[in-house]
């Protein structure tokens, strides 16, 4: 038995008649209908380390770092170009947030924005499980609403809770390459995020009060096992009806939910630290992708890509087109041209990324050649013929930066069939699947043409 018996109450808190609203006639009638079953699963729920307090500090964290990863997100699919057409999904109607030309600087931008969403979203599935676990009783509650205001708190729940579920399990799904899902994960993710985000805002407006007010009681993070008991009873039922014996105390708890997180955060670091690779073992690429200059992930391979070796032979010609002229440079036409080495990340949309020094000619140089000499977009067309990914369209402040390339060359070498010889784009914190690898084609529009 516990040292410290329940506090006083909680026995009268399980039977007293609970305060109906409107229409009282229907939350009785549902409290007199009580499924089999109802009231012993919840009494079985019996930890006493549940309650408002260790509730809020969970919902504290998450409420820290969830904004993160709505804006990372939204982030994110602006760096893809919604105003050039390439973001996904791309007619979001009334939801289409405020868009701007995604900068080039910092070089860093989307590699960190990228990162941080994805690595965010898996440090915090051990929070978002304790948390989960702090309220599972109320899963319970029999009638599961007894007023209209209650029912709408309990609907902006359900969505909470099966939104973060669906956002959580759809991604870690994604970043492993594991499409088990039957319906587009870029669609579903981005309508998926509105519907966690209003339910989120609606929760918080809600229990916010409730939470301040918690937190600023007395603390029981310092209580050991031993004397550990429950906390007073509450409104929103959190405390057990009947607690049974602590086996952890609260501090116990916060420990091995950080823990998990930090474990996780270890595991997931190395895919945006170069350094720290072998360390990622999430990583769905390998964490040793082969040696030399070219030894770096991948997301998709030459022979996945369906591009031939005699599509990068010795015939292999790269068309450049303008408003004044078209020309045909074959590799040693692009070597001869005045060449630029820049240090540049390149970022996955699944979270990992990776800094290499790349050789090539600067696309603006490029443009030069055809015209215009300002150049509003280039679309660049791979030698792979499918997928979502074989085109991509740059902007003007893309195309102008000094550092925007037609890579030729990595860490001093020829590059390697998988990174995209013989040319492929690369341009600071453009997003990786706009590097478009085994280019063919490069169009340079002017201001009319954008």
């Amino acid at each position: 038995m516990s040292p410290h018996p329940p506090p006083t109450g909680s026995d009268e808190r399980a039977t007293a008649g609970p305060a109906y609203g409107f229409p009282t006639g229907l939350w009785r009638g549902l409290e007199r209908r009580r499924p089999p079953g109802v009231d012993a699963v919840a009494a079985a729920w019996r930890s006493p380390v549940r309650g408002p307090w260790l509730t809020s500090v969970l919902g504290a964290a998450l409420l820290v770092a969830l904004p993160l990863v709505v804006v990372t997100g939204l982030l994110d699919w602006i760096a893809y170009g919604p105003r050039l057409g390439q973001a996904f999904p791309r007619d979001v109607g009334w939801l289409h947030p405020p868009v701007f030309d995604w900068p080039t600087r910092p070089a860093w931008l989307f590699r960190v924005t990228q990162g941080l969403h994805v690595t965010l979203g898996i440090v915090l599935v051990p929070v978002v499980l304790a948390k989960l676990w702090s309220v599972v009783p109320k899963l319970f509650d029999w009638p599961p609403a007894r007023s209209p205001a209650q029912v709408l708190e309990r609907l902006s729940l359900l969505l909470l809770v099966g939104g973060i579920l669906f956002q959580t399990a759809t991604g870690l799904l994604n970043i492993q390459y594991a499409y088990l899902f039957g319906f587009d994960f870029y669609t579903a993710h981005w309508y998926g995020g509105w519907i966690f985000t209003v339910a989120l805002v609606s929760h918080v407006a809600i229990k916010l009060p409730r939470m301040v007010t918690a937190l600023r009681g007395p603390g029981f993070a310092r209580t050991p096992v031993a004397a550990t008991t429950p906390e007073p009873p509450d409104r929103d039922g959190l405390v057990a009806r009947r607690p049974g014996p602590a086996t952890v105390s609260r501090r116990g708890v916060l420990a091995l939910t950080g823990g998990g997180a930090l474990l996780l955060a270890a595991l997931t670091v190395g895919q945006s630290v170069d350094a720290l690779r072998r360390t990622a073992l999430l990583l769905p690429r390998g964490r040793r992708p082969g040696p030399g200059p070219n030894g770096f992930p991948v997301n998709r391979t030459v022979s996945a890509a369906g591009v031939a070796p005699a599509d990068t032979g010795a015939g292999w010609r790269l068309t450049v087109r303008g408003a004044d002229r078209t020309v045909a440079l074959d590799r040693a036409a692009l070597l001869a041209l005045p060449q630029h080495t820049a240090r540049l990340p390149i970022a996955c949309v699944e979270g990992w990324s990776t800094e290499q020094t790349w050789t090539g000619v600067r696309l603006r140089d490029l443009a030069a050649l055809v015209g215009p000499s300002d150049p509003a977009t280039a679309r660049v067309r791979s030698l792979e013929r499918a997928g979502l990914f074989n085109q991509a369209v740059l902007h003007a402040g893309q195309v102008g930066d000094g550092d925007a390339l037609l890579a030729l060359r990595v860490n001093g070498v020829d590059l390697a069939p998988d990174h995209g010889f013989p040319a492929r784009i690369i341009v600071p914190a453009l997003p990786g699947v706009h590097c478009t690898k085994w280019v063919r084609e490069i169009t340079f529009g002017g201001r009319g043409d954008a």
